[in-house]
């Protein structure tokens, strides 16, 4: 049995006679022993007929039994668990979220530290918080999946969709035929789990966060996480740590800051004469939290940012539109899959840097490539020269390597008869590979 909702979470009972009932207001109540109430469904309008039904997608329902209405259920009221046809929602003008709470401990289901829902009505993304706290983001949902979650075009997310009623209140939901939920454990891990009936037991899919870098502002502001480099923090490039000494001891959090300041930062006058700042393309992230949202289309959200001094980094992505941030670049993380082309905004002088760095690089591996080429040249000469081979089983070792067999062989002696010691008169021409002469060959 799986235990997917629990009314008095935080007020258990103390031994086996507690009892289900409805009151005479009409509510759904739990009464212990001595019958006081422990729990309540809490409806503020009395029902004089009313009844409780616990339906196949699992939500407990209280019913007016007058007109059949329903007047509470506990889909409004989740607890650690998502079931399908639930809905996870927020409500910009009221406030009101409706989110999961893991429990204290897998034995306590008393209200724990983490929570689950959604955040941002304009760039909708799930949030897990500790506390008050963010805790891990999925990044913004595009109309299709979360774009900061690698690999969610997977069947472990097929049926989640979200919804924008238009009067403030984004809602997630998901409809699946298979049996599956997701659940948020004592641990802050939000995981999918799915049921299979050969084996009769639930297995996990999805989940997270996964990793230390899943984890919310692993790095600090102006940093980024990589789970498969080691340290896994590293500034963003132009940024240099914020604390040297916490970097070195693998404290993360207080982030990177800008090595070199921006032109429109130094002069806001515009007075200066120097070269303008440029944006550095960071392939394969994960976008920065507090994205704005912009009208501009593609080929113009550069064109925004720039003008925008504020701007610090822009990023296009389809479903979602141009995305401008203004603030510090906080829980960014580099993916091995999937993700989305960040351009960060840094001084002329780095942009240089760059291209010094390609130049470096190009040079490096032109050098290493003709190294290499030239140490094999010599490595294959002394090699022949130490068995002895003369020139003739050399040619037939190159010509057994390149498979060019079916070609017939001729010796040195018979190409200087056949043009007449190479004389000028049989020659045809130059070519790459050196001179081409007429031969005059004899069969025997």
């Amino acid at each position: 049995m799986t235990v997917v909702w629990v009314a008095n979470r935080d007020k258990p009972l103390n031994d086996s006679s507690g009892t289900v009932a409805i009151s005479k207001d009409g509510n759904l109540v739990v009464l212990d022993g001595r019958e006081e109430i422990i729990w309540s469904s809490d409806v503020s309008n009395s029902v004089s007929n009313s009844s409780a039904q616990l339906l196949d997608t699992g939500d407990l329902v209280l019913r007016d039994n007058s007109n059949g209405s329903i007047i509470w259920d506990s889909f409004q009221h989740p607890s650690d668990s998502f079931l399908k046809r639930m809905r996870i929602s927020n409500n910009a003008n009221t406030g009101e979220r409706i989110r999961l709470t893991s429990w204290k401990s897998p034995s306590d289901p008393s209200i724990g530290s983490f929570s689950a829902s959604l955040a941002d009505i304009n760039l909708p993304e799930c949030f897990i918080w500790n506390g008050s706290l963010p805790h891990w983001r999925s990044g913004p949902w595009n109309g299709q999946k979360f774009i900061g979650i690698p690999g969610m075009n997977s069947i472990y997310f097929r049926g989640l969709n979200i919804v924008d009623d238009r009067e403030g209140t984004v809602s997630i939901s998901f409809n699946k035929n298979e049996t599956t939920y997701y659940i948020l454990n004592s641990e802050g891990t939000l995981g999918r789990r799915y049921w299979i009936d050969g084996m009769e037991d639930w297995e996990i899919g999805f989940s997270a966060p996964k990793t230390e870098c899943d984890v919310y502002g692993k790095c600090g502001p102006f940093g980024s996480c990589n789970p498969q480099d080691s340290p896994i923090c590293t500034c963003l490039r132009g940024f240099e740590p914020k604390d040297i000494e916490e970097w070195n001891n693998r404290n993360f959090t207080s982030g990177c800051l800008r090595r070199t300041p921006l032109r429109c930062e130094r002069n806001s006058n515009s007075s200066e004469v120097g070269k303008e700042d440029g944006f550095l393309k960071l392939k394969m992230m994960k976008v920065p939290d507090f994205a704005e949202l912009s009208t501009a289309m593609e080929d113009e959200c550069k064109s925004q940012c720039s003008k925008n001094c504020s701007c610090i980094a822009y990023a296009y992505y389809m479903g979602i539109g141009c995305m401008l941030w203004t603030e510090g670049l906080i829980d960014v993380q580099k993916f091995s899959m999937d993700g989305v082309d960040l351009y960060i905004r840094v001084a002329y002088t780095e942009l240089e840097k760059k291209k010094n760095m390609n130049v470096i690089i190009s040079v490096t591996v032109i050098i290493g490539s003709l190294t290499a080429a030239i140490c094999t040249y010599y490595l294959r000469r002394w090699i022949v020269k130490r068995r002895g081979c003369s020139n003739e089983s050399m040619l037939w070792a190159i010509v057994d390597q390149v498979k060019l067999e079916e070609l017939p062989l001729y010796k040195f002696e018979k190409l200087a008869i056949a043009t007449d010691n190479f004389h000028l008169e049989n020659k045809l021409g130059q070519g790459g590979f050196g001179p081409v002469y007429r031969v005059m060959l004899v069969h025997q």
